[in-house]
């Protein structure tokens, strides 16, 4: 029974092998039109879904990046802050922030110090943010968007007036790397303090690069009156955007209904509370790849029944034939069904040369452009994700093998009689 099974189905492979080439009148062996245009329907489809897929995951990740280098994954703050930036200060003392920094999901836990405005020159003022930090802080987001200057040492005395500003804000005020201007702050009255322009940032984000400014936070610290030991909010940056949400629910078990040495509620906030326009933009993002995935299936699905009637059709007399000889409709099926997933293969081959050559292109090379006011970076972002290609080719190879199944049928209703002298 062994034996009879496997010499049927060598026989299934042979037909089918056979079905997808055609001889021409000169004796050329060619493959025919139904299989072409499946295996280019496949093709087109699976790229385009590869494309979609690693556009989105770029996107998402470049923007998230860019908020994250801003204000981190979590933020600890007070419930009783007046604004977003102008807080009443937290002090978090050193067991609670040891605990917070073993937590396996968290990379790094640091202080800091916000205050509002304003930078007037000579002929122009602009209202902004002061972030103040101190020497352990970590530059890296910042020293990968430095344009000009270098990055301060706050823990020299030399460099304790010094600020970075971005680039934006630099050609807004005339001003460059070296200058001195002076800061004003809002109080009980207006105090003023004067700052040097160390370094000179530029990023996509237009909205951040028009309002932060970084400078030393001892300098925040005694423009209001706290000691060394008083913040704004404690920043906590992990090692993984997918743990989020769960490690923010853990910081909040650790710090939730805690009052501090002032006898103020700690708050706990992840940057999706904070920021929660660019989130939900996002997120729109995934539908808007669902709906492409669906269409190109769709697309990919009808091409390749188009590809297997069209085969069938041609073969008609071939199944009279072989169901004179003996074999069943189930046989003459699968002889099918394997002809349709050689073009499957074929088509979902070429589909990944096409799709991951146009993804690494636009990696390495940034071909299309985009406006950053709008889309926050200025050019397509893509990120290859192995795991979601992977699982993208496992479907359609599936979808795909059951799409197969419908035209298939028609088989079932092919009379050898008549099919024998059909033309």
């Amino acid at each position: 029974l062994y034996r009879k099974r496997l010499i049927v189905m060598r026989l299934q492979y042979f037909l089918a092998k056979r079905f997808i080439y055609n001889k021409n009148k000169k004796g050329k062996t060619t493959k025919r039109k139904g299989v072409r245009i499946a295996t280019f329907g496949i093709a087109i489809g699976l790229a385009v879904m590869i494309i979609s897929v690693c556009v989105v995951i770029g996107f998402k990740k470049e923007v998230s990046a860019q908020v994250v280098g801003f204000g981190s994954h979590i933020q600890i703050l007070s419930y009783d802050s007046s604004s977003s930036f102008d807080r009443k200060p937290i002090s978090v003392d050193n067991p609670t922030r040891l605990n917070i920094s073993q937590m396996p999901e968290v990379d790094r836990v640091e202080y800091i110090v916000t205050k509002p405005g304003i930078i007037k020159t000579d002929d122009n003022f602009k209202a902004v943010v002061f972030k103040g930090v101190d020497s352990s802080y970590d530059w890296r987001f910042f020293r990968k968007n430095l344009i000009e200057g270098n990055i301060p040492d706050f823990g020299k005395s030399d460099d304790k007036n010094k600020m970075i500003i971005s680039d934006k804000l630099a050609k807004q005020l005339k001003i460059g790397l070296g200058d001195e201007v002076f800061a004003y702050f809002f109080q009980q009255q207006v105090r003023a303090r004067k700052f040097k322009v160390s370094g000179i940032y530029s990023t996509t984000y237009s909205d951040f690069d028009n309002l932060f400014v970084l400078c030393r936070s001892q300098e925040i610290q005694t423009l209001n009156g706290w000691d060394s030991t008083s913040v704004s909010a404690v920043e906590i940056t992990l090692k993984n955007f997918d743990r989020l949400d769960e490690t923010a629910n853990d910081i909040q078990a650790l710090v939730g209904n805690r009052f501090d040495k002032n006898k103020l509620l700690y708050n706990t906030q992840t940057i999706k509370e904070l920021y929660p326009q660019i989130f939900n933009w996002l997120d729109m993002l995934d539908t808007n790849a669902y709906i492409i995935l669906v269409l190109m299936m769709a697309v990919a699905g009808f091409n390749m029944i188009s590809g297997l009637l069209i085969i069938i059709l041609e073969r008609t007399q071939t199944i009279g034939v072989l169901k004179a000889l003996g074999m069943s409709n189930r046989q003459i099926r699968e002889v099918f069904v394997i002809n349709a997933m050689f073009f499957v293969v074929r088509g979902m081959l070429w589909g990944n040369i096409v799709g991951l050559l146009i993804v690494v292109c636009q990696y390495f090379l940034h071909i299309i452009p985009l406006d950053p006011e709008y889309y926050y970076t200025n050019f397509v972002p893509v990120s290859i994700d192995i795991v979601w290609i992977a699982a993208l080719n496992v479907g359609v190879f599936v979808i795909s093998v059951l799409i197969m199944l419908l035209p298939s049928h028609i088989i079932t209703k092919i009379s050898p009689a008549k099919s024998i002298r059909f033309e």
